[in-house]
């Protein structure tokens, strides 16, 4: 596994491998993080966010200091971009620094594909490129899943919010549908599912009660805003009214649901304040599995153990 730059490139037993060892790492983060081998200690890894991120890109700074790597992030203001230099030149010259990795965020799909073909000396990793794919967030969401029910394969996923432009949303399905064949349902406003859903393999839910009477687990989307150039649903009351979690919702299940979120949240809107952190609340255990897994992730790539 030279790069990670989506899930449709990984077979069943890497995502189970990256999981595996994902599972070990959140153990000793909890219990004894002096017990962490610092195997990158030689490793320069360079973060390359050309879009704002807190979760992704802290995540893989501090999953890459824990194994000893040096960090450096990149800040596109203050760089040569500015001043015209294209996103593959600013790459090449950071390639010809000698650094180890890059992990890169950008909203241009197809990017870290482009960067793997013309970069020969330096790994790359996809911390979501446009509205395509979200590869360590899927994984990270898996290991949540792994972590609280132990089988996946048996887990109901729902999906809910803006499908049309999450890469978030790609991710999940296409790990899900890998490891558990159709136990995905998708559930939003129609005019922000994909024209192409039906091509996905997942269920479409018609109603919220479809969702919850189908649902172990339901993952809650934000709408993009910053990805889209007009309004796609009337309102953000609406969207709360129709497509919102709230406490009353939950209750009214009659069964255990868990809530996921990828953050950041907009509350009282996808979900409402009194769930977030609620005990059915599985959003910081993401965050925690978002570490563990970006250590799993980095090991997978540098160690000849997991090269194909």
């Amino acid at each position: 596994m030279k790069h990670l730059l989506g899930i449709k490139d990984l077979s069943e037993s890497e995502i189970f491998s990256i999981l595996e060892l994902g599972e070990i790492y959140i153990n000793k983060l909890v219990s004894n993080r002096n017990s962490i081998s610092q195997n990158l200690r030689e490793k320069v890894i360079v973060n390359l966010f050309f879009e704002p991120s807190t979760r992704t890109r802290m995540s893989f700074e501090i999953a890459s200091s824990l194994l000893g790597a040096k960090v450096i992030n990149f800040s596109e203001n203050v760089s040569s971009i500015q001043k015209g230099e294209s996103r593959l030149d600013t790459l090449k010259t950071i390639e010809a620094m000698r650094v180890d990795a890059v992990v890169i965020r950008s909203s241009i799909p197809g990017l870290p594909y482009l960067l793997a073909r013309d970069l020969k000396n330096v790994h790359i990793i996809n911390a979501g490129d446009g509205s395509h794919e979200h590869p360590s967030q899927a994984l990270l969401d898996a290991l949540t899943l792994k972590l609280k029910f132990g089988d996946i394969r048996k887990i109901n996923l729902s999906i809910v919010g803006d499908i049309l432009f999450s890469r978030v949303a790609r991710s999940n399905i296409l790990l899900m549908k890998k490891i558990n064949n159709n136990n995905v349902m998708v559930f939003g406003p129609t005019t922000l599912l994909p024209k192409e859903i039906e091509h996905f393999g997942v269920k479409i839910a018609k109603n919220f009660e479809e969702v919850i009477e189908f649902s172990d687990v339901i993952m809650l989307l934000r709408i993009q805003t910053e990805r889209q150039n007009s309004a796609y649903v009337p309102s953000t009351r609406e969207y709360k009214k129709f497509w919102g979690i709230t406490e009353e919702k939950l209750k009214a299940a009659n069964k255990e649901i868990f809530i996921m979120h990828p953050g950041p949240v907009n509350r009282e809107v996808e979900l409402s304040s009194d769930v977030i952190y609620c005990d059915k609340s599985l959003i910081l255990d993401q965050v925690t599995s978002g570490v563990a897994i970006r250590m799993s992730i980095l090991t997978h790539i540098f160690s000849s153990k997991y090269q194909n």
